[in-house]
């Protein structure tokens, strides 16, 4: 895509800007928008998300570059399911192509990032999950920054399913509490998010880590995620810099 010389002159001046300051160590992104930006453009909505596909793998490659260590996506819901089913079938193949690239993309593997699926990954067509399983394995021992996709995933079903896991461990009352609770989540070992970008216009987590996102900071960017421009990461970590965190001291 091209951009006039006052849109580079704004993206230098926005970089400057942040670069002075901490970036969040972990951002959640709700990438919201592909079937209306394609229906806004008078193509089929499967399209739109191929559009979206190809906007996620630079927006990686930005965070990378802002020194961000954590990135999450949501990828996929588990009410996703109930779209029309070519479309669902679409974003699977979508998935399964992805998750393989992973593994195949030098800067993963430059940047010692671990990809890790997080949801009710058994609901997925098997080829997907075979495609998961291969980018885990390979990126298993890296720990220098962490890709993580929420796909087959609700905030509540993840609730429920650590609710099952502290019951079928049986764990006494009095040992439970937050600490032990967010051992059971889909996101055990993992930073909370500390800034969630959400694109589209669209101003809600639609169940989006629900128990991490306690403290997060909320950005909602007037923008469908096919159009998500640098400029547009720049001014959330812009925005989430200038709070004041007081974590409800």
């Amino acid at each position: 895509m091209l951009f006039s010389p006052v849109y580079r002159l704004y993206e230098s001046k926005l970089w400057r800007e942040i670069k002075r300051g901490d970036p969040p160590h972990h951002i959640a992104l709700i990438m919201d928008g592909n079937r209306r930006y394609a229906t806004k453009l008078g193509i089929d909505k499967k399209q739109g998300h191929e559009y979206g596909a190809q906007k996620l793998r630079e927006i990686v490659q930005w965070c990378w570059d802002a020194g961000i260590k954590i990135l999450t996506i949501y990828a996929f819901s588990n009410e996703n399911f109930s779209r029309p089913a070519d479309e669902v079938s679409k974003l699977m193949s979508l998935f399964r192509e992805n998750f393989l690239e992973l593994v195949e993309t030098p800067e993963i593997h430059q940047h010692k990032v671990r990809v890790k699926a997080i949801g009710r990954i058994e609901s997925l067509p098997s080829d997907v999950q075979q495609a998961i399983r291969k980018a885990e394995t390979a990126t298993k021992d890296y720990d220098g920054r962490l890709f993580q996709v929420a796909i087959g995933y609700a905030g509540r079903a993840e609730l429920v399913d650590a609710v099952k896991g502290i019951v079928r461990d049986k764990v006494s009352e009095e040992a439970i509490n937050e600490t032990l609770v967010a051992k059971y989540l889909y996101t055990n070992g993992t930073q909370d998010p500390d800034l969630i970008i959400r694109t589209s216009g669209e101003e809600r987590l639609s169940g989006f880590l629900l128990w991490q996102s306690a403290y997060s900071e909320l950005y909602f960017a007037d923008i469908f995620f096919p159009a998500f421009r640098k400029i547009d990461l720049w001014r959330a970590i812009r925005t989430y810099q200038r709070r004041d965190r007081r974590f409800g001291k």
